[in-house]
């Protein structure tokens, strides 16, 4: 049986994923820093629908994926849901860690699966309290990552669905490898905010001007530029600002 953490399984730490990690925030680190952190964090694998964080329950670890996409939704009375940020390989989980805060409103768990590196909290506060620039370049990252929020924020309130979909999908592409997106119809109408007839119109649109190809529970983006062009103006430099 293999090893795990919280329930996430172990995955075995290779020479390469220590020298080479794959997540751009901790790619970013200076070495010294790296090695401040490398010691506390376990390889883990991050299933379909693993939950990460639980609204209003203290943040015990935090995910740098390597491979998939975390969701971060929150949730209105009532049990609606939307989706107000999404990490992958570019980020990391636990922003209310990083700004100092304990626990979150909103939930936080896995879209896509993939793979990261788990650390836990108590690892990380002690490891940034030795180090500032450890602590800036997180910051940093939670900076970015409060601008998506509120891109999002400000898509959702002006844009139509179809630009919100083609913005959505765009994000999740530049966090996958390949052009295949495996997600389903009711899953977007959660990420989107909408009702799930919306997005399925809002689907076929994309696939009529053949800018994806849809099948059940897969998307294939086949004309980015077409994609990008389509959003006019709600997909941009924000959204891509923290890959650079």
């Amino acid at each position: 049986m293999q090893p795990t953490v919280r329930g996430y399984v172990l995955l075995p730490v290779r020479e390469r994923d220590v020298s080479l990690p794959r997540n751009h925030l901790l790619k970013a680190l200076s070495p010294e820093d790296f090695a401040l952190l490398l010691p506390s964090m376990h390889h883990v694998q991050l299933d379909l629908k693993a939950q990460l964080e639980v609204p209003y329950q203290p943040i015990e670890h935090v995910y740098f994926p390597e491979a998939g996409i975390a969701s971060v939704v929150a949730t209105m009375t009532g049990g609606r849901q939307s989706e107000v940020g999404i990490i992958g390989y570019d980020g990391m989980t636990g922003v209310a860690v990083i700004l100092g805060q304990d626990s979150s409103p909103n939930e936080t768990y896995i879209q896509v699966a993939g793979n990261g590196w788990c650390l836990p909290v108590e690892n990380l506060q002690s490891e940034v309290a030795k180090s500032q620039s450890l602590g800036a370049s997180l910051l940093a990252y939670a900076h970015a990552f409060l601008v998506q929020s509120s891109r999002t924020a400000l898509v959702n309130g002006h844009s139509k669905i179809e630009e919100r979909l083609a913005r959505w999908l765009l994000m999740v592409h530049d966090r996958t490898e390949g052009n295949k997106i495996h997600l389903t119809h009711e899953f977007l109408a959660t990420m989107l905010g909408s009702r799930r007839p919306g997005v399925t119109t809002a689907l076929q649109m994309l696939e009529y001007r053949g800018l994806v190809h849809a099948r059940r529970g897969e998307i294939t983006i086949v004309d980015r530029s077409g994609m990008i062009k389509l959003t006019h103006g709600a997909y941009g430099d924000e959204e891509q600002r923290h890959f650079g």
